[in-house]
Order: structure tokens, then sequence, then C-alpha cells
């Protein structure tokens, strides 16, 4: 569990030909600089993440957007990426896009998609061309977006930049999330526009660092579940999480149970 979140980034930035990056006030522990609203097109544009539901966000992205806001696109219902698309869309008329929010807690009950997605759908304009890429293991309706002209891959909190994400259960999943990453190797894209931090210019070894740390943090929870039986979850989180600042250790177990969890189904323990 890695919190090494880069210097401060820029509150605006134009990251290439029709993709802007608009980042949200909410900086803290868990979100680094803020969440990453991505502002896809020129005459006729695409919001991805608008973020939490921040009023002077929100008239920032219909400032910096320009022109027509017609799509609104979730990545996910986490509290930190999706509440402000209820007030966007109410503004600007755009049609919602996403999986709707799963049962459970931190998952934000205003999301009401007007158009649901599935795994491969598309949204096709004169200007650009994204597709919807199904990777459940974050959150069970996480779905990021490649950008076909750009061959950029927007990754919401699948794969962040400098740090790692919390794997949640229920609706959390580990052995769906390192299958989902090791499908986003398989895209073989250009870059990732992370939903916290900056691009990632070098994705299959950015990815392929996180299947490796997790899975040696999952050889840590074995040996220490078989070292020390009975322990409960809270009990292993020191043992397992030595290289964790204390103040994580609720965030930490959270994903130690996700590892147990698939080392069960995987029938190690």
């Amino acid at each position: 569990m890695k919190t090494e979140f880069g210097p401060e980034m820029p509150a605006f930035a134009r990251l290439a030909s029709g993709i802007r990056r608009l980042v949200a006030p909410n900086p803290s522990m868990m979100t680094g600089p803020g969440t990453n609203t991505y502002l896809i097109g020129e005459d006729e544009v695409a919001v991805i993440d608008p973020g939490p539901a921040i009023p002077e966000h929100v008239e920032n992205i219909i400032i910096k957007a320009g022109g027509y806001i017609r799509w609104i696109l979730a990545t996910h219902t986490h509290p930190d990426h999706s509440p402000g698309i209820q007030t966007l869309a109410e503004k600007t008329g755009a049609e919602v896009l996403g999986m709707p929010a799963p049962a459970g807690e931190h998952q934000d009950r205003t999301f009401a998609p007007t158009r649901l997605l599935a795994d491969g759908d598309v949204l096709e304009t004169g200007e650009f061309r994204l597709e919807a890429v199904h990777t459940p293991g974050h959150a069970s309706n996480h779905l990021c977006y490649l950008h076909s002209q750009q061959n950029w891959l927007f990754t919401g909190d699948h794969v962040i930049d400098g740090s790692t994400v919390v794997i949640d259960p229920p609706d959390g999943n580990m052995k769906h999330y390192i299958e989902s990453l090791q499908r986003c190797i398989d895209l073989e894209c250009d870059a990732m526009a992370p939903g916290h931090g900056e691009v990632i210019t070098e994705p299959r070894p950015a990815i392929e660092w996180i299947i490796a740390h997790r899975l040696q943090r999952e050889a840590r929870v074995l040996a220490a579940v078989q070292a020390n039986p009975g322990l409960t979850s809270h009990e292993l989180v020191p043992l397992v999480y030595k290289d964790v600042d204390p103040k994580l250790y609720g965030w930490a177990e959270r994903s130690l149970l996700a590892h147990m969890l698939k080392l069960k189904e995987d029938g190690l323990i």
C-alpha cells in the first residue's frame, strides 16, 4: 500500500490534442492532489469523472470545456468521482453514461445513468472514439475508457499515479482486480490517464509493478496466516503491513481481507 503522490499538479492542463485535465479541489491522503476530471473533444465535449459535488469545480468544468458538454462518463461511483455528475447534467443537459452503483457503503446513490454501458460499448463522435473497458476489482462497476485516436486509457482508480488503491470487500475483489490489471497490459496502450496524479507514460512496467506488489503482499498474508492461525484480520495488519503508516491500518485491513478472500478462493487457506 503505497501513498507517494508526486509534486503538486497544475489545476488545469492541456495534455494532448482534444484532451484537457482539470483537478478537483479535494486533495487528501487518499486522493493525492485531487480527483482528475478529463475533458475530451473541443466542439462537442465528453467529461470523464466530474468528481465530488463541489459547486465551483462544476462551474469550472463548464467554463474550461468551452464547447457543448454533450456526454458525462463515470469510471465508477465512489464519492470522489461521480457525485458532481448530477449537478453538471442538470446544468448542461448532457447524457450520463456508466454502470449503476452497486449495493454497499461508499457508493454515490445520486448517480443516475441515462445510458448504461457494458464492456466494449463505444462512444464515437467526429472528434474521438472512447471504448468502455470493464475493469472490476477496485469497484465492481469500474470502467476504464480507451481513447482510440491517442491510444490512451483513462483508468479512474484502477491504476493511479504514485500510489496503490484500496480493495475494499465485498464490492472490491482482489482476484478480479489482478485479472483486470492483466487485461490492461494486453490493451498495449501508449499512456494511462489516471483518476489521481499525472499521466503514466510507460503503462506496462507501471502495471507489472502493481501486480508484483500485490502478489508479494499476498505472499506475506499467506505466511502470516499460516504462522498465526486464529488471528483476526485486524490483528494480522501490523504483521503484514510493517512498511505502512499505522494511520492507514484501517484501509490496509480492507485490502488484507481482500487478499484473504482471494487466497480462500484459490484454495490456499
